[in-house]
């Protein structure tokens, strides 16, 4: 158990961190899922608008630390690549 003030402290910050970063990355799981039933669904115009919708959100999650880097350009690039494919 945390003794020191500090550790306290550090234990309440990481628990509304978690709870922030667990939002974000069910944010965008959720946007990246819109995508993928527009392109199941043969809607070209629909998954490019999705997909425009997802693309900052996912580059947010990189910004804030939720996600790497490299993921999220495998993620956008795979992506932008099957809607293009339409």
């Amino acid at each position: 158990m945390a003794n020191t003030p500090q550790a306290r402290k550090r234990i309440r910050r990481n628990e509304r961190r978690t709870e922030i970063n667990t939002a974000r990355v069910s944010r965008i799981r959720g946007m990246v899922k819109k995508v993928e039933a527009a392109i199941e669904g043969g809607d070209k115009t629909l998954a490019q608008d999705a997909l425009k919708a997802a693309q900052p959100e996912m580059a947010r999650g990189v910004a804030r630390g939720v996600y790497h880097k490299n993921t999220i350009a495998r993620k956008m690039s795979r992506l932008s690549k099957r809607v293009a494919a339409l």
